[in-house]
């Protein structure tokens, strides 16, 4: 496989698909969905970019119903007022949960997490990819993960940068990695090279595609 010209080709299906906010809204059902039962409490994600599917209103509705899980136990009736009023408001403060985004270390070329909220100061690292502005540094135990491609073994096709395979190799504990992609990224051919670290579930718009 050229690994080049394919990632080049599923970027460009993806940019172009006619359905891929339906789909979104589908793989954003399918991650709630899994998310039930986890016990982590920091959440690695990424900011979207070259159409890539967008984790995050489906992480801070994760984040929001920390809160409401709380609440609903002590008061139900408060609970259902908030649940209409924390769709506009910040709830990074109140939560036990949080978010982080990915932050390039340019020397070592591998990534820390910063926390986000919507509505957090943002600015654009090197490649020009929003990213937190000084908000404090989390250790997710959880991280998912952009997928170009993927196939079996949990293997993914990304950008070529390496940055998940360094940062992977170096975060201890190693976090629970979930990768993330639309269904026409399915690469049955994928073959990993000796350095590529294999995801430990992948989820698309179907549902789970790893482990089977």
């Amino acid at each position: 496989m050229d690994k080049s010209s394919t990632r080049k080709a599923l970027v460009e299906a993806r940019l172009n698909m006619p359905d891929r906010l339906a789909r979104a809204d589908l793989l954003q059902r399918v991650m709630r969905i899994w998310l039930v039962g986890r016990p982590d409490t920091v959440i690695g994600a990424y900011w979207p970019i070259k159409g890539e599917f967008d984790p995050l209103p489906a992480l801070y509705r994760w984040q929001e119903d920390a809160i409401l899980t709380q609440d609903l136990s002590s008061n139900p009736a408060l609970a259902q007022v908030e649940r209409a009023q924390l769709a506009t408001e910040s709830i990074a403060g109140r939560s036990p949960r949080k978010i982080g985004l990915p932050v390039v270390n340019k020397l070592h070329k591998t990534l820390v997490f910063h926390a986000w909220y919507p509505g957090c100061p943002m600015e654009e690292d090197a490649y020009g990819i929003p990213k937190p502005k000084d908000t404090e540094v989390v250790v997710p135990t959880l991280l998912f993960v952009p997928c170009v491609g993927y196939g079996p073994g949990g293997y993914r096709l990304g950008y070529g940068g390496g940055f998940y395979d360094r940062t992977l190799a170096t975060l201890q504990p190693r976090p629970f990695t979930v990768g993330l992609g639309y269904k026409n990224g399915w690469l049955p051919d994928l073959e990993p090279e000796p350095h590529d670290v294999p995801l430990d579930a992948l989820l698309n718009d179907n549902g789970v595609v790893w482990p089977v």
